[in-house]
């Protein structure tokens, strides 16, 4: 298993996985990243100051990602984990967990004191995963993500 950025090339493929893991996890299309435009260009989308999206590749396959991003209308120190999403081939094996630490080990490096991230009330394990890495429930979106049907909002302290 690998952790690295996102080529250019891949575009098409993460789009494809993304959007795999959304439509499996029942995810409505309206008002989160399935429909975000960003997902067909992800290798440009985070070629932005202070952002990266990696994957995870196994077997020269990748099997999601997740990346970290200066929060849309946020203050300059607040960044969000966005499009943390893994096929069922990488579930289960610790990959969610080694992949938080390496974003958030980035957001560290850029000088972030607070990480936000927006999630759907399904998706329990990666919610209990984010509690585990020090996450905690707010009760109010922050920015403006254009992710309005995501109910479930979290912030961690980087500081």
């Amino acid at each position: 298993m690998e952790i690295r950025a996102v080529q250019a090339s891949e575009n098409r493929e993460v789009a494809k996985v993304l959007r795999s893991v959304l439509i499996e996890m029942g995810v409505p299309k309206k008002g989160t990243a399935y429909e975000d435009p960003e997902l067909d260009s992800m290798y440009e989308t985070y070629q932005k100051p202070r952002s990266v999206y990696f994957l995870i590749i196994e077997n020269n396959q990748i099997l999601g990602g997740a990346g970290i991003a200066p929060l849309k209308g946020g203050a300059p120190s607040v960044c969000e984990l966005q499009k943390m999403y893994f096929s069922p081939q990488a579930r289960g094996k610790g990959y969610g967990y080694q992949m938080i630490q390496k974003c958030l080990a980035f957001a560290k490096d850029y000088e972030f004191d607070l990480c936000y991230i927006e999630t759907m009330p399904n998706m329990e394990a990666a919610q209990l995963l984010y509690k585990k890495v020090g996450f905690d429930f707010i009760e109010n979106p922050m920015g403006n993500t254009g992710h309005t049907s995501c109910p479930i909002w979290m912030t961690k302290s980087l500081v």
